[in-house]
């Protein structure tokens, strides 16, 4: 890893950093990384599935923002990082903007109707006072189609242009060698759905990998991060997000199924950046800051 390691990712909601990212950020924070976290948004149109939190829902009394920030910073705590923060705060405030077609996706102040120039100044902020090596975000299609996935692969994307502008705003400009775009490959889902199937069960309701928008062909993967050391910290930072993730649902059922390790390994793209260092046997890179 290089000297002076420094990581940004940016996410939509509280809980996709610990599923996209959980062992790769406790991998680094323990070998003396600095991990930045950013979430766009507290997830406030989130389905609650802890029944006596139910009043919680935005339909109810609207209160789940406020408790996913509390089950956020239980998170980083088990992953050990200290800085994490949301887009914008304390001055700037953007909600969760439901899924495409409903009805919270009109509001004005969701995130899907953000200004796209003006969230991604937002970031350029925290770009340029964190000088990240690395940035991790989305893909263009924000994973699996969800509004702010998408709006936040933007803002990061438009942010990491603007924060190499020496004419755009305040601070000295920063640009971000290595960018990298979560991705799963076609094989690994694959191998979860046929798992899953032996028990009766099935893997987010597919029947085949090419059912899933975040399957990716495995040569269009660069980088495997082996997290298995730190494997137990996601599941217990996964736990942390109670409203978000049942322990009885598909994420724990595949740990039974396939061992703890199918949650250890996390895949990304390389989107900015030359591929570097140490190559696995499928040419894949093992550090997201090899070379530099």
């Amino acid at each position: 890893m290089a000297k002076n390691a420094r990581l940004l990712l940016v996410h939509a909601h509280p809980d996709d950093e610990t599923i996209n990212n959980g062992a790769t950020m406790a991998k680094y924070v323990a070998e003396g990384a600095l991990v930045t976290l950013v979430t766009c948004t507290r997830g406030e149109e989130g389905e609650v599935l802890v029944p006596e939190l139910s009043k919680l829902a935005s339909i109810h009394d609207d209160e789940l923002g406020k408790h996913r920030e509390i089950e956020l910073a239980a998170a980083m705590k088990v992953l050990g990082v200290t800085d994490f923060r949301f887009l914008g705060a304390p001055k700037i405030s953007w909600r969760d903007s439901g899924m495409l077609g409903t009805e919270p996706n009109n509001r004005p102040d969701v995130f899907w109707q953000a200004n796209l120039d003006l969230a991604a100044g937002e970031l350029v902020k925290i770009i340029r006072e964190v000088k990240p090596n690395v940035m991790v975000t989305y893909d263009e299609i924000g994973g699996y189609g969800h509004p702010d996935h998408i709006q936040a692969h933007r803002v990061a994307m438009r942010a990491a242009e603007l924060a190499s502008d020496k004419t755009f705003g305040e601070g000295d400009a920063w640009d971000i060698p290595k960018i990298y775009w979560n991705t799963i490959p076609i094989s690994v889902i694959e191998e979860g759905i046929s798992a899953m199937k032996e028990v009766g069960s099935d893997f987010f309701g597919a029947e085949s990998a090419e059912d899933l928008p975040f399957a990716k062909p495995d040569e269009l993967v660069t980088t495997l991060i082996d997290g298995e050391k730190f494997v137990e910290h996601k599941m217990a930072a996964m736990k942390a997000h109670a409203t978000q993730i049942s322990l009885d649902g598909p994420f724990f059922a595949l740990s039974n199924k396939l061992g703890l390790k199918v949650w250890g390994q996390e895949f990304y793209t390389l989107v900015k950046g030359v591929k570097s260092g140490e190559l696995d046997s499928n040419g894949r890179e093992t550090d997201l800051f090899a070379g530099l």
